[in-house]
C-alpha cells in the first residue's frame, strides 16, 4: 500500500486506521468495490483444535469489521482441508484427525464465532459453509484435469510455505503440497456459490491466496482480491495466543474468564495502543488518550483493554466480574469467588493434604518437583501467605467459606473448592 493511499470505503478506512492491513492485491479496486456496499469476503479456518485462540483474533476481527461496515462475511470451515493440513509456517506435518474429531472441533469453533458475527439468511448476515461440501466429493482425475492443469509446480515450489520447509530439509508430504490447490479452489467455489470476491488471512497466507486469484482468472471468475494482515507478535517478539501455561483459548471451558482477562491485563506497555486498536472497538480518539497515559496510569489503560477484549468474547457481565475479582485479589488481598476454581473432596483436605500435591491438583504446577523449586524461590502462597516448608499440610482450617486460595507468583491464582 502506498503511503498516499487514502481509502474512501468505511471498510478499508477502518482496517488501515486500526492497523489490520499488511498487503492487498489491488487497494484501489477493492476500495471501489467496498464503496458499493456489495462486498463478500471470506477467511478459512481449519478445524484442528476444539476452539480458536487469541492468535486467530485478528482474522475474526477482520470479518467482524467487514460486517459492521456493510459487507457480508464468510467464516469458511475447513472440514475438507483439515484432512490435508496447511504446511504454512510449520516444520512438520499435522496430525491426521478422524472425521468425528474434525466435526467436534468445528462445533467448538462455531461457538466462538457466534460471539462476533450475526448469522442468518439476510443479505449481510454471516454464513459458515464447510469446504467438505465440495472437496469431499471431488473426483481426483477430474480435479487434476480441470483444476490441476492451471497450477505451475515451479511457482508452487517458490511459495514461502513450501520453500522454507524444503530449505530446512524438513519433509513435505505430497498431501500437504496439494493444500494450496485446494485453498485456491475454495476461493473459486465461494465466488460461484456466494459471489465472494475477497479472501483475507495472515501474511503467511499471501502465496496461497494469490494462487486463488490466479486460478479464478484462468477459470473466468470476476476480479478477485487478496488482503492480508500482519503476523502479530508482542513488543518483545512473543507469539500471540501462547503463554508458558499454554494457548489463550477463546472458549471459557478451555480457559477461565479470569485468566483471559489477566492475559490482556498483563500485556507489555508498548503494546497498549496497538492492541486497543486491533482487539477492541473503542473509538480511535479514546485509544489515543489511553495510549498517552504514563507512569502508574498505564495500568488503567491495561484494565480497559482487558475488560473490553474480554467483553467481546465472554460478554460485558463476565468481563466486569473478572475485573472485580482482579481488584479484590490484587488490591484488597481478598479471596474473590469468581477466581478459577478446582473442586476437591473435602474429606481429602480434612485428612490432611500435602501442599505439593495441592498445587499439582490445582494445575498451577506440573509436578511436585516443580512445586519444590517454586517454594525455594518464594513463588507459592496459600491464602496469600508464602509457603516455606515443602512438607506443609493443608487442612479444613485453611478453608474460608469452603475455599482455599492457592497462588503461583503474583498473577496466577486458583481456588480449591471443598465439596
Amino acid at each position: 500500500m502506498s503511503d498516499d493511499f487514502s481509502p474512501k470505503s468505511d471498510f478499508l478506512a477502518t482496517l488501515v486506521a486500526r492497523g489490520y492491513v499488511h498487503q492487498c492485491s489491488d487497494f484501489a479496486g477493492l476500495d471501489d468495490r467496498a464503496k458499493t456496499g456489495d462486498l463478500t469476503a471470506y477467511i478459512g479456518f481449519d478445524c484442528t483444535a476444539p476452539s480458536l485462540h487469541v492468535g486467530s483474533l485478528v482474522q475474526i476481527m477482520l470479518l467482524r469489521w467487514l460486517q459492521r461496515t456493510g459487507g457480508k462475511p464468510i467464516a469458511l470451515m475447513g472440514g475438507g482441508t483439515t484432512r490435508v493440513g496447511d504446511p504454512s509456517g510449520k516444520d512438520e506435518s499435522r496430525k491426521i484427525l478422524t472425521l468425528e474429531q474434525i466435526e467436534d472441533n468445528k462445533n467448538g469453533i462455531k461457538r466462538v464465532f457466534s460471539k462476533f458475527l450475526t448469522f442468518g439468511d439476510g443479505a449481510k448476515d454471516a454464513i459458515m459453509p464447510d469446504n467438505a461440501e465440495w472437496l469431499a466429493g471431488l473426483n481426483y482425475i477430474d480435479f487434476l484435469r480441470d483444476i490441476g492443469r492451471h497450477f505451475s509446480v515451479n511457482r508452487m515450489l517458490a511459495m514461502d510455505s513450501v520453500k522454507a520447509r524444503l530449505e530446512r530439509e524438513h519433509e513435505l508430504s505430497f498431501l500437504e503440497f496439494n493444500y494450496m490447490c485446494l485453498q485456491a479452489y475454495d476461493f473459486v467455489e465461494l465466488y460461484r456459490r456466494h459471489g465472494c470476491v475477497l479472501q483475507m488471512g495472515g501474511s503467511d497466507q499471501w502465496g496461497n491466496i494469490v494462487t486463488g486469484l490466479d486460478l479464478g482468472r484462468r477459470l473466468g471468475t470476476a476480479q478477485l482480491y487478496a488482503l492480508t494482515s500482519p503476523l502479530l507478535t508482542t513488543a518483545s517478539g512473543a507469539k500471540m495466543g501462547k503463554t508458558a501455561q499454554g494457548a489463550v483459548w477463546l472458549d471459557e471451558s478451555l480457559l477461565p474468564v479470569f485468566d483471559y482477562w489477566q492475559y490482556w491485563r498483563n500485556c507489555e506497555d508498548r503494546d497498549i495502543g496497538r492492541f486497543l486498536k486491533l482487539f477492541t472497538e473503542l473509538p480511535l480518539d479514546e485509544i489515543a488518550r489511553l495510549e498517552a497515559l504514563g507512569g502508574a496510569e498505564i495500568n488503567e489503560a491495561k484494565k480497559v483493554l482487558a475488560s473490553e477484549a474480554t467483553a467481546m468474547v465472554h460478554g460485558r457481565e463476565a468481563a466486569l466480574a473478572a475485573a472485580e475479582a482482579a481488584r479484590q485479589t490484587f488490591e484488597e488481598g481478598a479471596i474473590a469467588e469468581s477466581l478459577p476454581a478446582v473442586e476437591i473432596d473435602a474429606a481429602e483436605v480434612e485428612a490432611g493434604l500435602g501442599v505439593l500435591a495441592a498445587f499439582v491438583k490445582a494445575g498451577l504446577v506440573a509436578s511436585t518437583s516443580e512445586a519444590r523449586r517454586q517454594i525455594k524461590g518464594g513463588g507459592l502462597k496459600v491464602n496469600d501467605d508464602a509457603i516455606t516448608d515443602e512438607r506443609a499440610i493443608l487442612t479444613a482450617g485453611d478453608a474460608a467459606n469452603g475455599m482455599i486460595k492457592l497462588s503461583l507468583g503474583r498473577k496466577r491464582h486458583i481456588l480449591l473448592k471443598l465439596v
